[in-house]
């Protein structure tokens, strides 16, 4: 079984992304890795070369960024790096700029895709999800917060990144068949000095929207502000070591207490039959999930 990791990266300094932090949380599985380093304006692509490990392949991009509706331009460059693994490898693993792996779970990972290796309805593997926001303190508990999301699928180039680059699809249309792995995905997208998330949401937003509406949506502030009423929940489990040296360099202050926020009737309610019974109400979900029997 060969494993190949694959990601995008644009102004990783500029934004803020800990993308070395997510590529080196899942080198230790994979035997080769290509990031697409799209056209930058700081020295992202210098700080991809710094990594220094020969399993990195860097495929050097532009993105189109007139390609506004849905977020689609992520999905094309997602698809770039995708394309640009050779075909020998089995599995390949997508690891976004701001999300990391526990070196914990890689044993599990690992397990999985040997397991269902050479089960050809399994055409992907799915991953749990742990959303930080403000700081590495506090996890999202609010029902936005998607709960799992496809990460390995199968080196089969009619499988394509859906929409904004969050899933994959076959073709265009068809949910791919997965299998629920034991481990997680850390999600650090929102745990930013509050000056780099600003410039995050200005630029961000701009893969989706107009200009002019980018300007209503995200005004003329230079720090962003965190949002007091989020639900949120205390984390009390340990972060991907890979993580350590940022953790300990956080420089911002963060004023999020779970115990102010207050969640809807329906959220609450919705948390509430999760708990009994591992069902969520509503959730969306871009995979079909098969049983591990089937």
């Amino acid at each position: 079984m060969k494993v190949a990791g694959f990601t995008i990266i644009r102004n990783a300094l500029l934004y803020d992304y800990p993308v070395v932090e997510a590529i080196r949380s899942i080198l230790p599985v994979c035997d080769y890795f290509v990031v697409a380093v799209g056209k930058s304006d700081d020295d992202t692509l210098g700080l991809i070369r710094s990594i220094g490990d020969p399993k990195i392949h860097i495929l050097e991009t532009e993105w189109d960024d007139t390609l506004r509706e849905g977020g689609r331009v992520l999905a094309e460059e997602t698809n770039k790096a995708f394309d640009a693994i050779p075909p020998e490898y089995d599995w390949c693993f997508y690891i976004q700029a701001d999300e990391c792996v526990h070196e914990n779970d890689l044993p599990a990972i690992r397990a999985g895709m040997e397991r269902w290796a050479g089960d050809p309805k399994t055409e992907g593997l799915l991953f749990d999800y742990r959303h930080f926001y403000g700081s590495y303190d506090f996890t999202g508990a609010g029902r936005r917060w998607y709960r799992r999301e496809l990460r390995i699928i199968r080196n089969n180039k009619q499988i394509r990144s859906y929409r904004d680059a969050q899933g994959f699809r076959l073709g265009s249309t068809r949910k791919l068949r997965v299998r629920h792995i034991p481990a997680f995905i850390y999600h650090y997208g929102w745990v930013k000095h509050p000056a780099a998330q600003q410039r995050k949401q200005l630029n961000f937003n701009r893969l989706w929207h107009s200009d002019e509406k980018v300007q209503v949506m995200v005004g003329d502030k230079t720090v962003y502000d965190y949002d007091g009423s989020e639900p949120l929940e205390r984390f009390a489990g340990s972060h991907p070591e890979v993580m350590r040296a940022r953790i300990q360099a956080m420089n911002w202050q963060f004023a999020g207490d779970p115990t102010l926020a207050q969640r809807s009737l329906k959220d609450r309610l919705s948390s509430w039959i999760e708990k009994r019974t591992g069902w969520r109400p509503g959730e969306y979900k871009n995979y079909r999930l098969l049983d591990d029997g089937s």
